[in-house]
């Protein structure tokens, strides 16, 4: 469970830790410049290092990012962020006051961590963050399959509507909508479902999905590590 407890002060309105390729991270990029807001971004985490750092470990001691600071305030989990931030500095677009209207959005946000993050990430570090010697093509195979099947189940719900929750972007199509410039863009064949690809393609119109998610990530290729 996130959770959110007070630090000292800072004269930093906000700030976020995390290396900007790492996919939770470009979903918290994404809604602060959705948002237009002004803040930090410190890059921590893989080849920048920090996760170990007591500074670091006071504010998540789970040592993983992003990590939020708001004035006194510090959140980590990247989707205890997002439902911050909505709730924050939102307004009624990114944070209705129809309970109804944030279960839907937070129906999809869960569905997409917990049902197809983890097949995406299993697939994207089977093939692309592994040395193409090591692959193994059956695991691939199995992983895409499994892919596959949730954007099938994406491709359904978004015939009828442009995106996830509605007739507008939102909170619901952050998670799942990060993952998708790296399916497609991965060097990996895969089904283009029509409605989910005329969504990335709605997405990929608008500036902070472009600068936040549509961003090169071939320093992870064959590497292993974090």
């Amino acid at each position: 469970m996130a959770v959110g407890y007070s630090v000292e002060p800072s004269t930093e309105a906000l700030t976020l830790w995390g290396r900007d390729s790492a996919f939770n991270v470009q979903k918290v990029l994404w809604l602060l410049d959705e948002l237009e807001l002004e803040y930090r971004h410190i890059s921590l985490g893989g080849d920048h290092g920090g996760l170990d750092d007591p500074e670091f470990l006071a504010m998540n001691p789970h040592g993983r990012v992003p990590v939020l600071r708001d004035g006194s305030t510090v959140i980590w989990e990247s989707h205890a962020i997002l439902r911050y931030l909505a709730a924050r500095y939102g307004g009624a677009l990114w944070w209705p006051s129809s309970l109804a209207e944030r279960a839907r959005r937070d129906g999809w946000m869960d569905w997409a961590q917990t049902a197809l993050q983890p097949d995406f990430m299993a697939l994207f570090w089977k093939f692309y963050r592994t040395p193409e010697a090591q692959r193994d093509d059956a695991a691939i195979e199995s992983s895409l399959a499994a892919c596959d099947a949730h954007f099938g189940l994406l491709d359904r719900e978004l015939s009828n509507r442009p995106y996830l929750a509605g007739s507008a972007l939102s909170l619901a199509d952050i998670p799942a909508g990060t993952a998708l410039y790296r399916y497609f863009e991965m060097g990996l064949p895969v089904p283009r479902h029509p409605a989910v690809f005329d969504w990335y393609q709605r997405l990929s119109e608008r500036s902070a999905y472009r600068r936040r998610v549509l961003i090169p990530f071939d320093q992870l290729y064959g590497k292993l590590t974090y």
